[in-house]
Protein backbone atom coordinates (compact mmCIF):
# COMPACT_ATOMS: atom_id res chain seq x y z
CA UNK A 1 0.00 0.00 0.00
CA UNK A 2 2.85 2.28 0.95
CA UNK A 3 4.54 1.45 -2.12
CA UNK A 4 1.49 2.43 -4.13
CA UNK A 5 0.96 5.62 -2.66
CA UNK A 6 4.41 6.75 -2.99
CA UNK A 7 4.42 5.84 -6.83
CA UNK A 8 1.02 8.04 -7.45
CA UNK A 9 2.95 11.11 -5.19
CA UNK A 10 5.82 10.89 -7.66
CA UNK A 11 3.45 10.62 -10.73
CA UNK A 12 1.65 13.71 -9.42
CA UNK A 13 5.07 15.39 -8.98
CA UNK A 14 6.12 14.75 -12.25
CA UNK A 15 2.74 16.41 -13.64
CA UNK A 16 3.17 19.14 -11.49
CA UNK A 17 7.02 19.77 -12.78
CA UNK A 18 5.56 19.51 -16.10
CA UNK A 19 2.57 21.91 -16.16
CA UNK A 20 5.05 24.43 -13.94
CA UNK A 21 7.61 23.92 -17.21
CA UNK A 22 4.83 24.67 -19.73
CA UNK A 23 3.53 27.79 -18.00
CA UNK A 24 7.41 28.87 -17.69
CA UNK A 25 8.03 28.56 -21.28
CA UNK A 26 4.35 30.53 -22.00
CA UNK A 27 5.43 33.21 -20.06
CA UNK A 28 8.69 33.37 -21.52
CA UNK A 29 6.13 34.13 -25.05
CA UNK A 30 4.18 36.55 -23.63
CA UNK A 31 7.59 39.09 -24.90
CA UNK A 32 5.60 38.86 -28.18
CA UNK A 33 3.46 41.75 -29.74
CA UNK A 34 2.03 40.95 -32.98
CA UNK A 35 0.23 44.00 -33.32
CA UNK A 36 1.58 47.03 -35.50
CA UNK A 37 3.99 49.46 -33.56
CA UNK A 38 1.84 53.03 -33.33
CA UNK A 39 4.63 55.94 -34.54
CA UNK A 40 2.94 59.78 -33.76
CA UNK A 41 1.97 61.66 -36.85
CA UNK A 42 4.19 64.08 -37.75
CA UNK A 43 2.51 67.01 -39.62
CA UNK A 44 4.16 69.79 -41.36
CA UNK A 45 3.37 73.58 -40.31
CA UNK A 46 4.12 76.76 -41.83
CA UNK A 47 6.99 78.71 -40.08
CA UNK A 48 4.91 81.52 -39.19
CA UNK A 49 0.78 82.34 -38.94
CA UNK A 50 0.23 84.69 -42.48
CA UNK A 51 -2.38 87.03 -40.53
CA UNK A 52 0.35 87.39 -38.15
CA UNK A 53 2.66 89.26 -40.70
CA UNK A 54 2.62 92.60 -41.00
CA UNK A 55 0.09 93.73 -43.24
CA UNK A 56 -0.43 96.84 -45.92
CA UNK A 57 -3.48 99.44 -44.15
CA UNK A 58 -6.11 101.07 -46.62
CA UNK A 59 -4.23 104.48 -45.55
CA UNK A 60 -1.09 103.05 -47.19
CA UNK A 61 0.62 102.44 -43.72
CA UNK A 62 2.12 99.05 -42.44
CA UNK A 63 0.03 97.36 -39.60
CA UNK A 64 2.20 95.23 -37.37
CA UNK A 65 0.50 92.97 -34.99
CA UNK A 66 1.23 93.39 -31.18
CA UNK A 67 0.82 89.91 -30.78
CA UNK A 68 3.90 88.36 -29.05
CA UNK A 69 5.34 85.50 -31.33
CA UNK A 70 7.39 84.31 -28.57
CA UNK A 71 5.32 83.70 -25.91
CA UNK A 72 2.37 81.23 -25.02
CA UNK A 73 -0.62 81.43 -22.97
CA UNK A 74 -0.68 80.25 -19.49
CA UNK A 75 -2.72 79.20 -16.64
CA UNK A 76 -6.05 81.31 -16.16
CA UNK A 77 -5.83 83.03 -19.51
CA UNK A 78 -9.08 84.97 -19.03
CA UNK A 79 -6.82 87.26 -16.70
CA UNK A 80 -5.09 88.92 -19.83
CA UNK A 81 -8.35 91.04 -19.24
CA UNK A 82 -8.13 91.89 -15.87
CA UNK A 83 -11.23 91.78 -15.50
CA UNK A 84 -11.77 90.98 -11.35
CA UNK A 85 -15.85 89.95 -11.99
CA UNK A 86 -14.56 87.75 -15.42
CA UNK A 87 -12.21 85.80 -12.71
CA UNK A 88 -14.54 84.94 -10.47
CA UNK A 89 -16.80 84.05 -12.80
CA UNK A 90 -14.42 81.46 -14.63
CA UNK A 91 -13.36 79.92 -10.75
CA UNK A 92 -16.64 79.33 -10.51
CA UNK A 93 -17.15 77.68 -13.54
CA UNK A 94 -14.18 75.43 -13.61
CA UNK A 95 -16.27 73.81 -9.71
CA UNK A 96 -19.76 74.24 -11.22
CA UNK A 97 -20.35 73.57 -14.42
CA UNK A 98 -21.89 70.98 -14.73
CA UNK A 99 -21.05 70.42 -18.23
CA UNK A 100 -17.35 69.84 -17.07
CA UNK A 101 -18.69 67.69 -14.69
CA UNK A 102 -20.09 65.42 -16.87
CA UNK A 103 -17.09 65.02 -18.75
CA UNK A 104 -14.90 64.02 -15.93
CA UNK A 105 -17.45 61.75 -14.94
CA UNK A 106 -16.33 60.35 -18.41
CA UNK A 107 -13.24 60.44 -17.95
CA UNK A 108 -13.20 58.21 -14.54
CA UNK A 109 -15.36 55.44 -16.57
CA UNK A 110 -12.62 55.85 -18.98
CA UNK A 111 -9.89 55.07 -16.44
CA UNK A 112 -11.77 52.02 -14.83
CA UNK A 113 -12.33 50.08 -17.93
CA UNK A 114 -8.60 50.43 -18.08
CA UNK A 115 -8.32 48.80 -14.95
CA UNK A 116 -10.82 46.31 -16.09
CA UNK A 117 -8.79 45.09 -18.87
CA UNK A 118 -5.51 44.68 -16.71
CA UNK A 119 -7.51 42.37 -14.73
CA UNK A 120 -7.17 40.26 -17.49
CA UNK A 121 -2.99 39.97 -16.52
CA UNK A 122 -3.70 38.12 -13.92
CA UNK A 123 -5.43 34.35 -12.50
CA UNK A 124 -8.75 34.04 -11.82
CA UNK A 125 -9.10 32.14 -8.27
CA UNK A 126 -12.89 30.72 -7.14
CA UNK A 127 -13.95 29.09 -4.53
CA UNK A 128 -16.62 26.90 -4.16
CA UNK A 129 -17.46 24.93 -1.19
CA UNK A 130 -20.44 22.03 -1.39
CA UNK A 131 -21.84 19.53 0.70
CA UNK A 132 -23.66 16.65 -1.02
CA UNK A 133 -25.86 14.26 0.99
CA UNK A 134 -27.45 10.88 -1.16
CA UNK A 135 -28.05 6.96 -0.77
CA UNK A 136 -27.98 4.49 -3.29
CA UNK A 137 -30.59 2.10 -3.65
CA UNK A 138 -29.85 -2.00 -3.00
CA UNK A 139 -32.25 -4.99 -3.85
CA UNK A 140 -34.64 -6.45 -1.75
CA UNK A 141 -32.95 -8.52 1.04
CA UNK A 142 -29.57 -8.19 -0.01
CA UNK A 143 -29.41 -5.03 2.62
CA UNK A 144 -26.62 -6.43 5.24
CA UNK A 145 -27.98 -5.96 8.89
CA UNK A 146 -26.43 -2.65 10.53
CA UNK A 147 -25.38 -1.11 6.88
CA UNK A 148 -25.88 2.78 5.75
CA UNK A 149 -26.73 3.11 2.19
CA UNK A 150 -26.65 7.10 2.77
CA UNK A 151 -23.57 8.78 2.01
CA UNK A 152 -22.05 12.45 2.43
CA UNK A 153 -19.72 14.17 0.85
CA UNK A 154 -17.93 17.71 2.12
CA UNK A 155 -15.85 19.73 -0.62
CA UNK A 156 -13.79 22.96 -0.57
CA UNK A 157 -12.15 23.22 -4.23
CA UNK A 158 -10.32 26.41 -5.10
CA UNK A 159 -10.11 26.45 -8.78
CA UNK A 160 -7.35 28.41 -10.86
CA UNK A 161 -7.50 29.92 -14.29
CA UNK A 162 -5.16 32.02 -16.16
CA UNK A 163 -4.33 32.99 -19.86
CA UNK A 164 -0.93 34.09 -20.78
CA UNK A 165 -0.95 37.23 -22.79
CA UNK A 166 1.48 35.26 -25.89
CA UNK A 167 0.69 37.56 -28.83
CA UNK A 168 0.07 40.56 -27.04
CA UNK A 169 -3.82 40.68 -26.97
CA UNK A 170 -4.29 41.66 -23.63
CA UNK A 171 -1.43 43.95 -23.48
CA UNK A 172 -2.96 45.92 -27.08
CA UNK A 173 -6.62 45.99 -24.89
CA UNK A 174 -5.01 47.79 -22.03
CA UNK A 175 -3.46 49.91 -24.37
CA UNK A 176 -6.80 50.63 -26.12
CA UNK A 177 -8.51 51.31 -22.95
CA UNK A 178 -5.78 53.45 -21.67
CA UNK A 179 -6.10 55.01 -25.35
CA UNK A 180 -9.63 55.59 -24.99
CA UNK A 181 -9.42 57.17 -21.28
CA UNK A 182 -6.29 59.57 -22.61
CA UNK A 183 -8.58 60.99 -25.62
CA UNK A 184 -11.82 60.98 -22.86
CA UNK A 185 -8.54 63.48 -20.75
CA UNK A 186 -8.35 65.45 -24.07
CA UNK A 187 -12.23 65.61 -24.05
CA UNK A 188 -12.58 67.05 -20.80
CA UNK A 189 -9.53 69.98 -21.34
CA UNK A 190 -11.20 70.31 -24.65
CA UNK A 191 -15.20 71.08 -22.93
CA UNK A 192 -13.11 72.70 -20.30
CA UNK A 193 -11.74 75.01 -22.79
CA UNK A 194 -14.82 75.70 -24.51
CA UNK A 195 -17.02 76.52 -21.32
CA UNK A 196 -14.61 78.89 -20.21
CA UNK A 197 -14.71 80.88 -23.71
CA UNK A 198 -18.09 80.75 -23.47
CA UNK A 199 -18.13 82.35 -20.47
CA UNK A 200 -15.84 84.75 -21.49
CA UNK A 201 -18.01 85.97 -24.90
CA UNK A 202 -21.61 85.71 -22.89
CA UNK A 203 -19.68 88.15 -20.29
CA UNK A 204 -18.22 90.57 -23.33
CA UNK A 205 -21.79 90.27 -24.83
CA UNK A 206 -23.51 91.24 -21.76
CA UNK A 207 -21.47 93.97 -20.94
CA UNK A 208 -21.73 95.29 -24.85
CA UNK A 209 -25.55 95.22 -23.86
CA UNK A 210 -24.79 97.32 -20.91
CA UNK A 211 -23.07 99.94 -23.27
CA UNK A 212 -25.80 99.87 -25.31
CA UNK A 213 -28.29 100.36 -22.98
CA UNK A 214 -26.77 103.33 -21.65
CA UNK A 215 -26.30 104.76 -25.14
CA UNK A 216 -30.25 104.61 -25.81
CA UNK A 217 -30.73 105.87 -21.82
CA UNK A 218 -28.92 109.14 -23.06
CA UNK A 219 -30.39 109.34 -26.43
CA UNK A 220 -33.53 109.14 -25.05
CA UNK A 221 -33.00 111.98 -22.68
CA UNK A 222 -31.54 114.01 -25.82
CA UNK A 223 -34.89 113.18 -28.02
CA UNK A 224 -37.15 113.76 -25.23
CA UNK A 225 -35.93 117.26 -24.44
CA UNK A 226 -36.35 117.22 -28.73
CA UNK A 227 -39.38 116.85 -28.34
CA UNK A 228 -40.11 119.17 -25.82
CA UNK A 229 -38.62 122.00 -28.15
CA UNK A 230 -40.52 120.87 -31.15
CA UNK A 231 -43.64 121.15 -29.11
CA UNK A 232 -42.92 124.84 -27.97
CA UNK A 233 -42.22 125.92 -31.33
CA UNK A 234 -45.09 124.44 -32.71
CA UNK A 235 -47.39 125.94 -29.90
CA UNK A 236 -45.46 129.48 -30.86
CA UNK A 237 -45.86 128.48 -34.59
CA UNK A 238 -42.43 128.84 -35.65
CA UNK A 239 -43.03 124.51 -36.23
CA UNK A 240 -45.12 122.39 -37.84
CA UNK A 241 -47.09 119.48 -36.21
CA UNK A 242 -44.81 116.96 -38.62
CA UNK A 243 -41.55 118.27 -36.69
CA UNK A 244 -43.86 117.29 -33.90
CA UNK A 245 -44.43 113.67 -34.81
CA UNK A 246 -41.06 113.33 -36.33
CA UNK A 247 -39.53 114.37 -32.82
CA UNK A 248 -42.02 111.78 -31.34
CA UNK A 249 -41.62 109.03 -33.77
CA UNK A 250 -37.61 109.51 -32.81
CA UNK A 251 -38.10 109.18 -29.21
CA UNK A 252 -40.68 106.19 -29.15
CA UNK A 253 -38.12 104.52 -31.52
CA UNK A 254 -35.55 104.73 -29.23
CA UNK A 255 -37.76 103.69 -25.79
CA UNK A 256 -38.64 100.24 -27.92
CA UNK A 257 -34.95 100.00 -28.68
CA UNK A 258 -33.80 100.49 -25.60
CA UNK A 259 -36.25 97.76 -23.67
CA UNK A 260 -35.52 94.87 -26.71
CA UNK A 261 -31.65 95.43 -25.49
CA UNK A 262 -32.72 94.53 -22.39
CA UNK A 263 -34.35 91.14 -23.50
CA UNK A 264 -30.76 90.08 -24.68
CA UNK A 265 -29.07 91.39 -21.51
CA UNK A 266 -31.16 88.97 -19.66
CA UNK A 267 -30.73 86.11 -21.68
CA UNK A 268 -26.91 86.46 -21.50
CA UNK A 269 -27.29 86.73 -18.14
CA UNK A 270 -29.44 83.59 -17.62
CA UNK A 271 -26.72 81.78 -19.90
CA UNK A 272 -23.67 82.75 -17.50
CA UNK A 273 -25.88 81.60 -14.84
CA UNK A 274 -26.49 78.13 -16.50
CA UNK A 275 -22.42 78.00 -17.35
CA UNK A 276 -21.20 78.70 -13.83
CA UNK A 277 -23.67 76.24 -12.48
CA UNK A 278 -26.30 78.49 -10.98
CA UNK A 279 -30.06 78.72 -10.77
CA UNK A 280 -31.32 81.64 -13.32
CA UNK A 281 -33.59 82.70 -11.03
CA UNK A 282 -31.46 83.21 -8.13
CA UNK A 283 -28.46 84.74 -10.14
CA UNK A 284 -28.12 88.53 -11.61
CA UNK A 285 -25.14 90.99 -12.40
CA UNK A 286 -25.04 94.30 -11.74
CA UNK A 287 -24.57 97.13 -14.91
CA UNK A 288 -21.16 97.82 -15.87
CA UNK A 289 -20.64 99.27 -19.49
CA UNK A 290 -18.05 97.33 -21.31
CA UNK A 291 -14.39 99.29 -20.53
CA UNK A 292 -11.91 96.43 -20.71
CA UNK A 293 -8.62 97.27 -23.04
CA UNK A 294 -8.20 94.83 -25.88
CA UNK A 295 -5.61 92.89 -24.44
CA UNK A 296 -2.37 91.70 -26.88
CA UNK A 297 -3.03 87.82 -27.25
CA UNK A 298 -0.14 85.84 -26.99
CA UNK A 299 0.18 83.39 -30.23
CA UNK A 300 3.51 81.55 -30.65
CA UNK A 301 4.26 79.51 -33.36
CA UNK A 302 1.95 77.40 -35.87
CA UNK A 303 4.13 73.82 -34.80
CA UNK A 304 3.08 75.14 -31.07
CA UNK A 305 -0.60 74.75 -31.99
CA UNK A 306 -0.06 71.13 -32.51
CA UNK A 307 0.72 70.64 -28.76
CA UNK A 308 -1.44 73.50 -27.38
CA UNK A 309 -5.18 72.26 -28.79
CA UNK A 310 -6.89 69.59 -26.66
CA UNK A 311 -8.66 68.56 -29.98
CA UNK A 312 -5.87 67.60 -31.57
CA UNK A 313 -4.66 65.76 -29.09
CA UNK A 314 -8.13 63.53 -28.69
CA UNK A 315 -7.69 62.78 -32.37
CA UNK A 316 -3.92 61.63 -32.14
CA UNK A 317 -4.60 59.44 -29.25
CA UNK A 318 -7.54 58.27 -31.29
CA UNK A 319 -5.20 57.24 -33.58
CA UNK A 320 -3.20 55.02 -31.02
CA UNK A 321 -6.65 53.70 -29.84
CA UNK A 322 -7.12 52.19 -33.21
CA UNK A 323 -3.98 50.96 -34.25
CA UNK A 324 -4.03 48.98 -30.57
CA UNK A 325 -7.41 47.47 -31.61
CA UNK A 326 -5.77 46.35 -35.04
CA UNK A 327 -2.98 44.27 -32.57
CA UNK A 328 -6.15 42.90 -30.76
CA UNK A 329 -7.55 41.27 -33.39
CA UNK A 330 -4.35 39.97 -35.45
CA UNK A 331 -3.66 38.18 -32.16
CA UNK A 332 -6.92 36.36 -33.33
CA UNK A 333 -4.98 34.34 -35.54
CA UNK A 334 -2.62 32.74 -33.39
CA UNK A 335 -3.26 29.89 -30.74
CA UNK A 336 -4.67 30.57 -27.21
CA UNK A 337 -3.01 28.90 -24.43
CA UNK A 338 -4.96 28.93 -21.09
CA UNK A 339 -3.71 26.84 -17.65
CA UNK A 340 -6.21 25.62 -15.13
CA UNK A 341 -6.06 23.72 -11.76
CA UNK A 342 -8.01 22.97 -9.04
CA UNK A 343 -6.89 22.37 -5.20
CA UNK A 344 -8.77 21.86 -1.99
CA UNK A 345 -10.17 19.36 0.19
CA UNK A 346 -12.75 16.69 0.34
CA UNK A 347 -14.31 14.12 2.46
CA UNK A 348 -17.27 12.34 3.56
CA UNK A 349 -17.27 13.53 7.04
CA UNK A 350 -16.48 17.07 7.73
CA UNK A 351 -14.45 16.30 10.99
CA UNK A 352 -12.27 14.78 8.27
CA UNK A 353 -12.20 17.90 6.04
CA UNK A 354 -9.10 19.79 7.46
CA UNK A 355 -7.04 16.68 7.41
CA UNK A 356 -4.30 16.07 4.78
CA UNK A 357 -5.40 13.00 3.48
CA UNK A 358 -8.11 14.59 1.85
CA UNK A 359 -6.49 17.24 0.38
CA UNK A 360 -6.47 16.80 -3.72
CA UNK A 361 -5.37 18.77 -6.50
CA UNK A 362 -4.98 18.87 -10.15
CA UNK A 363 -3.06 20.85 -13.11
CA UNK A 364 -3.38 21.39 -16.73
CA UNK A 365 -2.80 23.71 -20.00
CA UNK A 366 -4.81 23.87 -23.02
CA UNK A 367 -4.91 25.31 -26.04
CA UNK A 368 -7.14 26.66 -28.68
CA UNK A 369 -6.99 27.56 -32.54
CA UNK A 370 -9.92 28.36 -34.66
CA UNK A 371 -9.58 26.64 -38.10
CA UNK A 372 -12.68 27.88 -40.02
CA UNK A 373 -14.79 30.88 -39.66
CA UNK A 374 -15.74 32.12 -42.69
CA UNK A 375 -13.67 35.48 -42.74
CA UNK A 376 -14.78 36.78 -39.69
CA UNK A 377 -11.27 37.27 -38.27
CA UNK A 378 -10.51 38.85 -41.20
CA UNK A 379 -13.58 41.18 -41.95
CA UNK A 380 -13.12 42.42 -38.45
CA UNK A 381 -9.32 43.09 -39.28
CA UNK A 382 -10.45 45.05 -42.26
CA UNK A 383 -12.26 47.62 -40.29
CA UNK A 384 -9.99 47.99 -37.35
CA UNK A 385 -7.68 49.23 -40.53
CA UNK A 386 -10.23 51.38 -42.23
CA UNK A 387 -10.92 53.41 -38.75
CA UNK A 388 -7.48 53.46 -38.24
CA UNK A 389 -7.31 55.15 -41.68
CA UNK A 390 -10.37 57.19 -41.45
CA UNK A 391 -8.73 58.38 -37.43
CA UNK A 392 -5.91 59.48 -39.16
CA UNK A 393 -8.06 61.44 -41.81
CA UNK A 394 -9.85 63.11 -38.91
CA UNK A 395 -6.35 63.91 -37.03
CA UNK A 396 -5.14 65.95 -40.00
CA UNK A 397 -8.70 67.71 -40.70
CA UNK A 398 -7.95 68.90 -36.78
CA UNK A 399 -5.30 70.71 -37.50
CA UNK A 400 -5.81 71.88 -40.92
CA UNK A 401 -8.42 73.24 -38.95
CA UNK A 402 -6.27 74.20 -36.18
CA UNK A 403 -5.05 76.49 -38.55
CA UNK A 404 -7.76 77.92 -40.03
CA UNK A 405 -9.33 79.34 -36.87
CA UNK A 406 -6.43 80.70 -35.95
CA UNK A 407 -5.97 82.48 -38.85
CA UNK A 408 -9.74 83.44 -39.20
CA UNK A 409 -9.34 85.30 -35.74
CA UNK A 410 -6.20 86.68 -36.12
CA UNK A 411 -7.32 88.54 -39.77
CA UNK A 412 -10.70 89.32 -37.65
CA UNK A 413 -8.40 90.67 -34.47
CA UNK A 414 -6.46 93.11 -37.10
CA UNK A 415 -9.56 94.21 -39.40
CA UNK A 416 -12.01 94.83 -36.60
CA UNK A 417 -8.98 97.14 -34.94
CA UNK A 418 -8.76 98.91 -38.15
CA UNK A 419 -12.83 98.98 -38.72
CA UNK A 420 -13.17 100.39 -34.96
CA UNK A 421 -10.81 103.02 -35.52
CA UNK A 422 -12.21 104.09 -38.83
CA UNK A 423 -16.00 103.60 -37.23
CA UNK A 424 -14.88 106.62 -34.55
CA UNK A 425 -13.89 109.10 -37.12
CA UNK A 426 -17.52 108.44 -39.33
CA UNK A 427 -18.88 108.77 -35.47
CA UNK A 428 -17.14 112.10 -35.50
CA UNK A 429 -18.16 113.05 -38.95
CA UNK A 430 -21.77 112.23 -37.95
CA UNK A 431 -21.81 114.37 -34.73
CA UNK A 432 -20.82 116.95 -37.12
CA UNK A 433 -24.07 116.66 -39.09
CA UNK A 434 -25.52 116.46 -36.35
CA UNK A 435 -24.78 119.56 -34.21
CA UNK A 436 -24.68 121.61 -37.74
CA UNK A 437 -28.20 120.04 -38.67
CA UNK A 438 -29.42 120.89 -35.17
CA UNK A 439 -27.80 124.53 -34.90
CA UNK A 440 -29.55 125.02 -38.83
CA UNK A 441 -33.30 124.15 -37.40
CA UNK A 442 -32.99 126.16 -34.12
CA UNK A 443 -32.11 129.34 -36.10
CA UNK A 444 -34.77 128.35 -38.32
CA UNK A 445 -32.94 127.41 -41.23
CA UNK A 446 -33.54 124.35 -42.59
CA UNK A 447 -36.94 121.51 -40.76
CA UNK A 448 -36.53 119.30 -38.44
CA UNK A 449 -36.42 116.76 -40.98
CA UNK A 450 -32.54 116.98 -41.57
CA UNK A 451 -32.15 117.17 -37.32
CA UNK A 452 -34.25 113.67 -37.72
CA UNK A 453 -32.00 112.72 -39.85
CA UNK A 454 -28.78 113.59 -38.81
CA UNK A 455 -29.67 111.96 -35.08
CA UNK A 456 -30.76 108.66 -36.42
CA UNK A 457 -27.47 108.88 -38.66
CA UNK A 458 -25.57 109.30 -34.77
CA UNK A 459 -27.25 107.25 -33.51
CA UNK A 460 -26.46 104.05 -35.69
CA UNK A 461 -22.77 104.96 -35.95
CA UNK A 462 -22.32 104.99 -32.28
CA UNK A 463 -24.41 101.67 -31.83
CA UNK A 464 -21.82 100.28 -34.45
CA UNK A 465 -19.06 101.15 -32.68
CA UNK A 466 -20.11 99.27 -30.06
CA UNK A 467 -20.82 96.46 -31.61
CA UNK A 468 -17.60 95.88 -33.35
CA UNK A 469 -16.08 96.74 -30.16
CA UNK A 470 -17.74 93.83 -28.47
CA UNK A 471 -16.96 91.96 -31.52
CA UNK A 472 -13.56 92.48 -31.13
CA UNK A 473 -13.34 91.26 -27.58
CA UNK A 474 -15.41 88.18 -28.24
CA UNK A 475 -12.53 87.43 -31.50
CA UNK A 476 -9.85 88.01 -28.70
CA UNK A 477 -11.39 85.09 -26.48
CA UNK A 478 -11.85 83.00 -29.73
CA UNK A 479 -8.56 83.50 -30.75
CA UNK A 480 -7.35 82.35 -27.18
CA UNK A 481 -9.47 79.04 -27.24
CA UNK A 482 -8.02 78.65 -31.05
CA UNK A 483 -4.57 78.53 -29.37
CA UNK A 484 -5.59 76.09 -26.81
CA UNK A 485 -5.82 78.61 -24.53
CA UNK A 486 -3.30 77.28 -21.21
CA UNK A 487 -3.67 74.39 -22.03
CA UNK A 488 -0.73 71.41 -23.49
CA UNK A 489 0.09 68.03 -23.87
CA UNK A 490 1.77 67.92 -21.06
CA UNK A 491 -1.03 67.96 -18.80
CA UNK A 492 -2.29 64.70 -20.75
CA UNK A 493 -2.37 61.99 -18.49
CA UNK A 494 0.13 59.18 -19.36
CA UNK A 495 -0.81 55.78 -20.05
CA UNK A 496 0.52 54.57 -16.59
CA UNK A 497 -1.27 56.70 -14.58
CA UNK A 498 -4.63 56.27 -16.21
CA UNK A 499 -4.31 52.66 -15.93
CA UNK A 500 -3.37 53.40 -12.01
CA UNK A 501 0.19 52.79 -11.81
Amino acid sequence: MSLFKTQTEHARSRAALGAVTLTACMALLQGCNVGPRYTAPVTPAPPTFKEAAPQQSSDGTTWVPANPQDATLRGNWWELYQEPELNALEEKLNTSNQNIAQSFQNFMAARAQVKQARASYFPTVSVGPSYTRGRTSGTEGAQVAGSNLNSNDFSLPFDVSWEPDVWGRIRNTVREYANAAQVSAADLANVRLSQQANLAEYYFELRGQDALIGLYEKTVVAYRENLRLTQVRSRTGVDTEQAVAQAELSLKTAIAAETNLRISRAQYEHAIALLTGQAASSFSMPVHPLTTAVPAIPIGVPSQILQRRPDIAAAERSMAQANALIGVETAAYYPSFSIGGSIGLESSKLTNLFTWPSRFFSVGPSASETLFDGGLRRGLLDQYKAQYEANAAAYREAVLTAFQQTEDYLAAERLLGQQRREQQEAIAAAQRYYDLSNIRYKTGVDTYLNVFTAETSLLSNQQTAISLYVQQMTSTVQLIQAVGGGWDTSQLPTEKSVAGR
